[in-house]
């Protein structure tokens, strides 16, 4: 079955709902995103898929004609700090929930990336492997990911020193060289790079 004909019939019980995927919950550094999209009965946006099957250039064409052809979308994140504060699980939640609250339409329904729910005040389920299932859920993966890069890019500007647009707040050989260079910069987790000094001091 199709991305788009599985919505389809999530529509047959739901006629609007959303999907809810995020990006960033593995990285050492940076906010972690979320995004929800509404798309409509017919539209159809050729390629979509689970954001890291795509290219970089790929998720960026699709994500200008998600954002053309969506219903309703929205982005939304949790902070460095809130990560620190909740843990990463709780922040991606929240980043959820801050994603569908910024809908300028109300869904009905919620289909949700994983295995977590989110604490949203409309029903839904979760659909582990979501983003290769539901297009929903594949459109909200791509729009999440390709606005945490842009956000990683721009930390690469104000942070030269850790190379961001290179690994993307990912635990990269480059990315540890760079720490083992330079310590952690601002925006760095570090409840994230407790092991890792733990284990330099050793």
């Amino acid at each position: 079955m199709s991305l788009f004909e599985y919505d389809k019939t999530v529509r047959l019980f739901h006629p609007v709902f959303c999907g809810i995927d995020e990006a960033g919950r593995g990285p050492l550094a940076g906010d972690v995103y979320a995004a929800a999209v509404i798309l409509e009965d017919g539209v159809v946006i050729e390629g979509l898929n689970d954001s890291k099957k795509l290219s970089e250039k790929k998720r960026e064409e699709l994500f200008d004609e998600i954002v053309s052809k969506a219903k309703s979308f929205c982005i939304a994140t949790a902070s460095v700090e809130e990560i620190e504060q909740l843990n990463i699980l709780q922040a991606a939640l929240l980043a959820m929930k801050r994603a569908v609250e910024g809908l300028d339409v109300t869904p009905g329904y919620a289909l949700v990336d994983g295995n977590k729910f989110p604490p949203i005040p409309i029903e839904g389920e979760t659909v582990v492997k979501g983003d290769g299932t539901s297009a929903s859920i594949a459109a909200a993966s791509i729009l999440a990911k390709v606005s945490r890069d842009r956000y990683m890019k721009d930390a690469a500007e104000k942070y030269p020193e850790w190379q961001f647009e290179r690994h993307k707040g990912y635990g990269t050989k480059l990315h540890y060289e760079m720490l083992d260079k330079y310590g952690p910069s601002p925006i760095h987790r570090m409840s994230f790079l407790k092991k890792y000094y733990a284990a330099k001091q050793e």
